[in-house]
């Protein structure tokens, strides 16, 4: 039965593919940051209307977020869908490829979901970049019950386990008082000067972090001009931990390297998070070691070393999803010249015949895996 079956969703994909590869171009040509994928969430309610899906975007009271189902089987399957650009980088994390094979991944389960005693259910997730739209939906009651939610996710490498870092995202401010820079700097409160004693403070404490944390962030306002002094700058950082414990105590240290600078400097300091704190992730073993075959039978086995394995690590909201519900959430390979996620080279090499084949992969390989883990168990 269950070669039967995958059979079947074989050839679903295979003759989904012409527009499944158009959706990935498409969003790929106009890319949308978080919170703002208006035009992303349409296409993907769209083109699972058309699919014979209940869609509609608006789900769990988030404008850009999508919910769509198919079937009336008992086991709920959640595929998840990540559509968000990155700002000034458009799709260098192959977001319109992961939801192009989620698309792939619910047709050939939908065609089947009567044998399996499946519900299709596709969850359409906002802001994966740091804006935490999964935990958004969390909170609203997605996911909630799953049998099993899975994606995947392009790369420079084959790599099956996930284990990402936890993160908390925070903005970070200085108000001072501005003044002439000239005549009257005695008047003015620097607050450049702030996130210059701030990020000294942290490259100190490099030398004291725990292994397996990671501590990075830009300024995105140091001032307006040179003979002003700045009465406001602005910064974006990150936290990484190995967990949300170890994580919380790291940004207590981090934080009070912020506050060093607002001592120093006289300038007040405010810390807003982006989003709730991602988690690090709990792998359903079972689904995974199903998923490596079926993989491996596609020639993608994982790697398990070298520095394109390493995109493994990198923070995700599924990592939350996965807390909740058993969850996977692979790594498929694109020809990326060397080049990893979140690079201009990323971003142009998530169009094109090797992107065309990681969609094709991986939706077989998670429609294959849904195929075998349930097919032994039907009513």
């Amino acid at each position: 039965m269950s070669s039967t079956l995958k059979d079947a969703t074989a050839g679903v994909i295979a003759a989904a593919m012409p527009s499944l590869v158009d959706l990935a171009q498409r969003l790929h040509a106009h890319p949308e940051v978080g919170w703002q994928e208006h035009r992303a969430a349409d296409w993907l309610a769209g083109e699972l209307t058309e699919a014979g899906f209940s869609a509609r975007t608006g789900a769990f009271e988030l404008p850009t977020a999508v919910f769509a189902s198919s079937g009336t089987g008992s086991r709920r399957i959640g595929v998840v869908a990540e559509y968000d650009a990155l700002p000034g980088l458009g799709h260098a994390c192959g977001h319109n490829l992961i939801c192009a094979s989620a698309v792939g991944t619910a047709r050939a389960l939908a065609a089947v979901a009567d044998e399996l005693d499946l519900t299709v259910e596709v969850y359409g997730t906002p802001a994966e970049e740091g804006g935490g739209g999964k935990i958004e939906m969390l909170e609203r009651g997605a996911f909630a019950g799953l049998d099993l939610a899975l994606m995947a996710h392009p790369a420079p490498a084959d790599v099956a386990r996930a284990e990402p870092f936890a993160v908390a995202h925070s903005h970070v401010s200085y108000r001072g008082r501005s003044a002439h820079a000239g005549a009257y700097p005695d008047q003015g409160v620097n607050a450049n000067d702030a996130f210059v004693i701030a990020q000294v403070a942290l490259g100190l404490l490099r030398q004291q972090l725990p292994t397996g944390t990671r501590v990075h962030g830009i300024m995105t306002n140091g001032g307006q001009a040179p003979n002003a002094i700045p009465e406001l700058t602005e910064g974006r950082w990150y936290v990484r931990a190995e967990s949300l414990a170890e994580l919380a105590e790291l940004e207590e240290r981090v934080n009070r390297c912020f506050q060093a600078g607002a001592l120093a400097s006289g300038a007040k300091l405010t810390i807003t998070p982006e989003s709730k704190p991602y988690s690090q992730f709990r792998t359903d073993e079972a689904a995974l070691a199903v998923y490596e075959a079926n993989a491996t039978a596609l020639g993608r086995p994982s790697v398990t070393g070298g520095a394109a394995a390493r995109m493994n690590r990198a923070s995700t909201d599924m990592a939350n999803v996965s807390q909740l519900v058993p969850a996977i959430h692979p790594y498929v390979r694109i020809d990326s010249a060397g080049a990893a996620n979140h690079e201009p080279a990323f971003a142009a090499a998530c169009v094109g015949a090797s992107a065309d084949a990681m969609v094709h992969d991986a939706a077989t390989a998670l429609a294959w895996t849904v195929v075998d883990l349930f097919a032994e168990h039907t009513r």
